[in-house]
């Protein structure tokens, strides 16, 4: 797993950074930031994440839940970020389930998640 954000413990692999970084018009080192302020607030409420969402995914370090499509907004909204800012978390977090369900031969089952709901990856 690449640290991508500074911080030790970043659930983001390095490639699906980069390709994020690019898809959401969003500089390197804005994402890296964004990145490391999502994951210092998920950390600290991945036991309700555990209890309240699905999780599909849990390895490398992180674990991998399915949320509703109104969740990022949320986070957005009580973070103070701002649109473009929110999207490209979003779009990091739905790359990396992406990522995972090709190493684990689960891309489609994935993809078909991602139609009516969202990621969060969350680093532990």
């Amino acid at each position: 797993m690449a640290d991508v954000s500074g911080a030790s413990n970043s659930p983001i692999d390095g490639q699906v950074f980069m390709l994020a970084s690019a898809k959401a018009s969003v500089g390197p080192g804005r994402l890296s930031d964004l990145l490391e302020t999502v994951q210092a607030d998920l950390r600290g409420r991945l036991d309700t994440y555990r209890r309240e969402f699905e999780r599909v995914a849990d390895g490398d370090g992180r674990e991998v839940f399915l949320v509703p499509t109104d969740h990022w907004e949320d986070v957005g909204d009580r973070l103070g970020l701002d649109r473009r800012g929110i999207d490209a978390v979003a779009r990091t977090h739905a790359e990396q389930l992406r990522r995972i369900g090709s190493d684990t031969g689960r891309r489609e089952e994935f993809e078909t998640a991602l139609e009516i709901r969202e990621a969060v990856v969350i680093g532990r």
